[in-house]
């Protein structure tokens, strides 16, 4: 059965424009996830990147025109500027991480919640409440907000440092078994097409 790992940040657009589509891709080959939320910033600065206050103002121009753009093509809500943007999105992390560590729920679900919560609720993914109801809405148990902090917090580093030694550079970024990367939301259909053994 092939295997996905997704590295993401709770605080990408992109990822929350990815929506559940890396989800149905995987159903559909029969393939599984492993969700590895980081800190995106860092590896950026791990690995030659920009975080978005520091680049060129060109650049900006065309992330806010691409991003609309492709929510639009998506028929996804999107806020391009959302009132908590940025924010603390690791405790929102260390939920996802301790919802796959227990189970029970659909870790999908959850991590689209979250995004969703930043890019079209304007709701703070820092606060305790909101992370209770994404994790509610995925079918885990809201406690999970509260539980395995400490674990959490060292999975989210060590999620860091395995992306910066297999070649993760931002998010969404999907690395199969066979070492095939796959960069960006808008790259899940050659991904499909890879598990489908067409590339």
């Amino acid at each position: 059965m092939a295997h996905i790992d997704y590295f993401f940040s709770t605080l990408s657009p992109y990822a929350y424009l990815a929506g559940t589509r890396l989800e149905e891709a995987a159903a559909k080959h029969g393939a599984s996830i492993t969700y590895k939320p980081l800190d995106v910033v860092a590896l950026f600065a791990r690995t030659g990147g920009t975080p978005p206050k520091d680049r060129h103002p060109s650049r900006m121009e065309l992330r806010a025109q691409e991003l609309t753009r492709q929510s639009k093509k998506l028929g996804m809500p999107f806020n391009l500027k959302p009132a908590f943007w940025p924010t603390n999105g690791a405790p929102a992390s260390y939920a996802i991480i301790a919802a796959q560590n227990a189970g029970g729920g659909d870790l999908g679900i959850l991590a689209h919640a979250i995004l969703r919560a930043v890019w079209a609720e304007e709701k703070d993914i820092a606060q305790d409440e909101v992370v209770r109801a994404a994790l509610t809405e995925a079918g885990f148990d809201p406690s999970l907000a509260d539980s395995g902090l400490l674990s959490g917090a060292e999975t989210y580093a060590a999620n860091l440092e395995e992306a910066a030694s297999r070649g993760v550079f931002g998010a969404p970024f999907y690395v199969t078994d066979t070492d095939e990367r796959f960069w960006g939301q808008d790259r899940i259909e050659d991904l499909e097409l890879h598990l489908a053994g067409k590339i």
